[in-house]
């Protein structure tokens, strides 16, 4: 390891990322290894800043907020074509670094990243769109399309549940025509999630048995169902015991995923939502993301 970047996004987890600048400081000064920290500014800042600190020689960059700047800094890696990618949790969801199992604590996440424990595992990539975490389509996109209005008043996982009631008791199936690596199959869903990691909503456990280095997508159905019955399977979730329930719940494991949808939805790839128009194909990337975890 030569030289570190720590990239902050200082509106992450409601302000409180950016903080973290005088909490790195404070860690690092016992240890001999070059460091430099800079804050984002604007949207997708964490992309360009990564593209060209690596240009400038640092090879380990480390995103400090939540799972869009991971997912930025892991965007410039990418396209760079080198470095390693570090997280230092401190947004609302963290939902990449639970499935990598990185630490909360900074101390212990930079610990992790200066003995240099690090994977490489794979990328998503649907309709030109890259991912490291969770895709999907249905209720949860609209869910976190709505949850991102309340998350400007209130600043918890209480966002999520509160989008999730508020967007449950409107929201109407969607019939679809799903492939699963080429095979087939007409389905009236509630959701469909599509991902590397375990995790996605700041800790809903929906992909319980994906692993985010073994080649496969993990794919978790939900087949329609009374919103009754929703109520009682969505608490489920957090601990991934959803899985239990075999009428309404449906799990693949898939390299390629298509989707064709009747009605005009949206698309959450990693927190960020897209329209989409008629058909979504997901596929694994050929390129791997090397990870301290």
């Amino acid at each position: 390891m030569n030289k570190i970047l720590f990239i902050i996004n200082p509106v992450a987890g409601g302000g409180r990322a950016r903080h973290m600048k005088l909490i790195i400081d404070d860690i690092m000064k016992d240890n001999e290894i070059k460091y430099d920290i800079v804050l984002t500014t604007k949207p997708k800042d964490a992309t360009n800043i990564s593209k060209a600190a690596i240009q400038k020689g640092y090879d380990t960059l480390v995103a400090v907020g939540g799972d869009g700047t991971v997912n930025e800094v892991a965007m410039g890696i990418l396209e760079s074509g080198a470095g390693t990618l570090g997280i230092i949790p401190s947004g609302t969801g963290n939902d990449l670094a639970r499935t990598l199992d990185i630490p909360f604590d900074p101390k212990e996440a930079i610990d992790i990243i200066i003995n240099g424990s690090k994977k490489k595992i794979d990328v998503g990539l649907v309709n030109n769109n890259l991912f490291l975490n969770i895709a999907s389509i249905g209720l949860d996109s609209e869910v976190a399309r709505n949850t991102e209005k309340i998350k400007k008043r209130i600043k918890s996982k209480i966002a999520y549940i509160i989008g999730v009631l508020n967007t449950l008791f409107s929201f109407k199936d969607k019939k679809i025509k799903l492939e699963i690596d080429d095979t087939p199959m007409d389905k009236n869903i509630f959701l469909v999630a599509v991902g590397n990691g375990k995790y996605y909503g700041g800790g809903l456990k929906i992909l319980p048995m994906a692993i985010a280095e073994d080649g496969y997508f993990h794919v978790c159905v939900i087949n329609k169902a009374s919103k009754i019955k929703l109520l009682f399977l969505f608490p489920s979730i957090f601990k991934g015991k959803h899985i239990k329930f075999k009428k309404d719940v449906e799990i693949f494991k898939a390299k390629k995923i298509r989707i064709i949808t009747e009605d005009k939805t949206y698309l959450n790839v990693d927190g960020e939502i897209y329209d989409i128009e008629r058909e979504t194909l997901f596929t694994i990337n050929d390129e791997r993301l090397a990870v301290f975890c």
